[in-house]
């Protein structure tokens, strides 16, 4: 991909008539730049573009695979098996688009790309420098998708904000970029409004900050969305235009809502994708009525009635499991009901307060994660729902939990345990893959992306999907045992889902228990807004008869 030099390259792709949108950021961090990037690529997408989007990380690590859930949220995968930013499932969750590991890179593996390349005498003796070529790199990979795929524009998040020292060569190449696209790109500023309520005064000054810190690396920005817990009146956006030399029509609030779903409706109707049309020169034409959206919204709005789901794992921060809650709250949309989350931390779980700790909850996930702490919880909240025949869905690390659990209580292994916990128990149910067994770094080497898997004929997983083979993506180092899988079988807990080509089980179920299934890959991952995952819609619905119950 990385072959020629970037003038080559460039004269290559002609700069075709793919428009490109920045995205940056200033202020404070985590503003809801995924989501204002998410939300333009819906609305341009309503008009019959075809868009993608991607993320651009200025930390040093390669992918955030190896990063703590604490630090960086959930790890988003694609299907072709890269480890991404947790924006990236926005992307797909508002868009339905599938994005790969083109659509996010970071320092780390921008930096690895250029070493690389200066250690095969590719610069030709050349000394290595930020300028040109780390930010030729950048563009490189900034172009890349609108060289190789047909898109009518691509949306390009960069992540952090102005002012970071890591992020100064992300902002050179767009100043570059800016310069040799011309009237074919355009740069969205997210900034903040901060409101004191001691004076009762919204504040502009940062924002106005912000923008002087972006002009003095060379970028004028096109359109500011200005986030505020408050509505920003005409005279406060006019202000804004004026002393940060937008235009007033380009200066858009972003507030609070009661959901980010709400986003791309509010963006419409202050005319943000008109005006970046406008910016790029474009005919406008008519609104779309995105009414399949709006229907899903509506929906939203009259679920008034609750269904309680206890997600039993050991993060205790929502981003941790963000797809699971977007999954968990579109089944409850398309349930006519209001999903509501409660962390059940599985650490202070033991088999004296289950009960009390579990007690109140329609239905149960046992969520996914790596490593000791918290997994006998998670054992003990298995047994007790299984036991109870409460629904429960298992995901991951969960699913093996699951199994684990029935392999001691109703099979007898004592000892019954993962590889990953106990290398030396002789009930080793979930044991390290074979290819998996002499691997040293730790990064992008588990079982990554999209696998088939073959459902059981008259499963309940079967009759959920519809269909006899999905795809399913996976991030996982270790796997079912299949030594023991006769047994599991016979006392009841049955591998419904299996991989046609490694024959390594994927879902297990109790056919006796009203909903206990667990699946080794994540169905989250694969759950949008107008396409939410069967799984988590037949879980949800089992959640509400339970309640009647």
């Amino acid at each position: 991909m990385h072959a020629e030099t970037f003038e080559t390259f460039k004269s290559a792709y002609k700069m075709s008539e793919t428009k490109y949108i920045f995205v940056t950021g200033g202020v404070a961090s985590s503003l809801g730049k995924g989501i204002i990037a998410a939300s333009i690529g819906k609305l341009l997408q309503a008009r019959g573009f075809n868009i993608t989007i991607q993320k651009f990380d200025p930390y040093i690590n390669i992918d955030p695979g190896t990063l703590n859930p604490y630090e960086h949220g959930e790890c988003y995968v694609t299907d072709d098996g890269q480890e991404t930013d947790l924006d990236l499932g926005h992307y797909e969750r508002f868009t339905g688009i599938h994005t790969t590991r083109y659509n996010n890179f970071t320092t780390g593996r921008i930096y690895q790309s250029v070493i690389d390349k200066e250690r095969r005498g590719d610069y030709l003796g050349k000394t290595i420098q930020v300028i040109p070529h780390i930010t030729d790199e950048i563009k490189r990979d900034m172009l890349y998708l609108g060289k190789t795929k047909k898109y009518d524009f691509v949306i390009t998040e960069i992540g952090g904000t102005v002012g970071d020292i890591e992020g100064q060569p992300f902002l050179e190449a767009i100043r570059q970029l800016k310069w040799d696209l011309g009237k074919n790109a355009v740069c969205v500023h997210l900034t903040y409004v901060p409101y004191l309520a001691a004076a009762g005064e919204l504040k502009t000054k940062p924002t106005q900050h912000s923008v002087k810190e972006l002009q003095s690396l060379g970028i004028q920005p096109d359109i500011l969305v200005l986030r505020a817990e408050h509505e920003l009146g005409t005279g406060l956006r006019r202000k804004i235009a004026a002393f940060c030399n937008v235009s007033p029509e380009a200066v858009v609030q972003s507030l609070d809502m009661p959901t980010i779903y709400e986003v791309p409706l509010r963006m419409q109707e202050q005319g943000l994708d008109a005006t970046i049309l406008r910016k790029l020169d474009m005919p406008v034409g008519e609104t779309p009525g995105l009414g399949p959206w709006r229907s899903f919204l509506d929906r939203r709005h009259k679920a008034t009635e609750v269904i309680n789901i206890g997600l039993v794992g050991k993060y205790d921060l929502q981003d941790a499991y963000k797809s699971i809650l977007e999954a968990l709250s579109q089944a409850g949309t398309y349930n006519d009901r209001k999903v509501k989350c409660h962390f059940i931390n599985s650490e202070k779980i033991n088999q004296e307060n289950v009960a009390e700790m579990l007690a109140g909850m329609d239905g149960y996930v046992i969520c996914p994660g790596f490593g000791q702490r918290g997994i006998e919880g998670k054992i003990i909240a298995a047994q007790y729902c299984r036991e109870n025949n409460r629904p429960t869905f298992g995901i991951c690390l969960g699913m093996q939990m699951m199994v684990i659990e029935f392999g001691r209580n109703v099979l007898g292994f004592t000892d019954a345990n993962s590889a990953e916990m106990d290398a030396k128990t002789d009930h080793n149910v979930i044991d390290l893959m074979e290819d998996q067994k002499n691997i040293t770094n730790m990064g992008g080497t588990m079982r990554l992306g999209g696998y088939e898997c073959k459902l059981r004929e008259g499963s309940r997983v079967r009759q959920i999907y519809g269909k006899e083979v999905i795809r399913e993506r996976h991030r996982h180092r270790y796997e079912f045992n299949n030594d023991f899988r006769s047994q599991y079988e016979q006392a009841g807990m049955e591998c419904v889902g299996t991989n046609p080509d490694t024959d390594l089980v994927e879902i297990v179920e109790i056919p006796a228990l009203t909903w206990y299934v667990g699946t080794q890959f994540h169905p989250e991952y694969s759950s949008t807004v107008l396409k939410p995952h069967p799984l988590f819609l037949d879980f949800v619905k089992a959640a509400i008869e339970n309640k009647k119950q």
